[in-house]
């Protein structure tokens, strides 16, 4: 049975099976990524940026012998954002090929519909059986990025520091646990503007005025998710020269993800990327004695990141895709096979 379902009203055991269904899937596609927790995961469910909505929906297994309600054995939520809806959809590996999946997608493809929305889009993981399931439905590759995943354990520590001392004369470097201080929110904002062309996909977008990125802070912060900032700050005109950002969440907090990392265009080839990145592993070593690894995704296009990234030991790991199609013609292409 699918049912539209709210994490926010959902029962603990409800929330756990979910939990148990998305390790499944993990251990099944990904078996190198550290099982996820059920810390904050109600809130990671749940909470938005304002102007967003999420809708879920939850499939059960059937109810036990007591009466008591079946496993959740598939779960799909939809971000409607801007003009696109965000899909994800999780099946228990021993639920698949059931055509779970597919009635998952139209459940939440109607409504997609309903609310008036053109198109969706989904992220899919490379060598995984999402692939060729979301191509199977008409989904179209729309961009490509490589995850690379950086193991703490290798990381040769007295070389990371000099990287972080690395920077040219006239910069200096700082730390921000939680997010950059409120008076530097604008020049921050700035900085990230100033990129806001490079084509980095549109599932994840970046926050560039002040006040929606104050709301991305809060929103990562209820989300239980800490952002971690380090700036270069340009000493002569005290502007944001380049920045990097770190998220770990509670849900898995052995591994962080590797937010934005932009240096100024007037400020390129003073060893800034190098530093920031640097010195950020350098703080998380301190700030995050749990954690293990540090996860990053760069556009294939991005040689000079990618450079930066593999001197500081990070190692690609797989690709990363955004899928969309015509919303109209995925509720008629399922509907027509049902």
């Amino acid at each position: 049975m699918v049912r539209e379902w709210d994490p926010r009203t959902a029962s603990s055991d409800e929330i756990a099976s979910v939990l148990d269904t998305l390790n499944a899937v993990l251990a099944a596609d990904l078996p190198q990524d550290p099982p996820w927790r059920e810390s904050s995961l109600r809130e990671y469910l749940s909470e938005v940026m304002p102007g967003e909505r999420r809708i879920s929906w939850v499939a059960e297994g059937d109810p036990g012998p007591d009466g008591a309600p079946g496993p959740i054995l598939g779960h799909v939520h939809v971000l409607l954002l801007g003009d696109i809806g965000v899909l994800e959809v999780l099946v228990h590996p021993a639920a698949r090929r059931t055509g779970l999946g597919r009635q998952l997608v139209l459940t939440a493809a109607r409504r997609v519909y309903q609310e008036g929305f053109q198109s969706i889009g989904v992220e899919v993981v490379g060598d995984t059986p999402a692939v060729a399931f979301y191509e199977s439905l008409g989904f179209l590759r729309e961009y490509v990025e490589t995850r690379s995943v950086l193991d703490l354990r290798t990381v040769d520590w007295p070389t990371l520091t000099e990287m972080a001392g690395g920077v040219g004369a006239g910069y200096h470097l700082e730390f921000c646990p939680g997010g950059p201080p409120d008076e530097l929110i604008e020049a921050y904002a700035r900085a990230k503007a100033e990129v806001r062309d490079v084509d980095d996909g549109e599932l994840r977008p970046s926050s560039y005025d002040p006040q929606r990125l104050r709301d991305s802070l809060d929103t990562l912060h209820r989300r239980g998710m800490k952002p971690y900032i380090v700036l270069a700050l340009h000493e002569q005109t005290g502007q944001v020269a380049g920045l990097t950002e770190v998220v770990v969440p509670a849900q898995h907090p052995t591994r962080a993800d590797q937010y934005d990392t932009i240096v100024v265009q007037d400020h390129r080839g003073y060893g800034i990327d190098r530093a920031i990145k640097a010195r950020m592993l350098l703080e998380l070593r301190s700030a995050e004695p749990e954690l293990g690894e540090v996860q990053t995704w760069n556009a294939q296009a991005n040689e000079a990141m990618l450079k930066v990234n593999a001197e500081l030991g990070y190692r690609p790991d797989r690709e990363w895709c955004e899928y969309s199609v015509d919303v109209a013609e995925l509720v008629h292409r399922l509907d027509a096979s049902r």
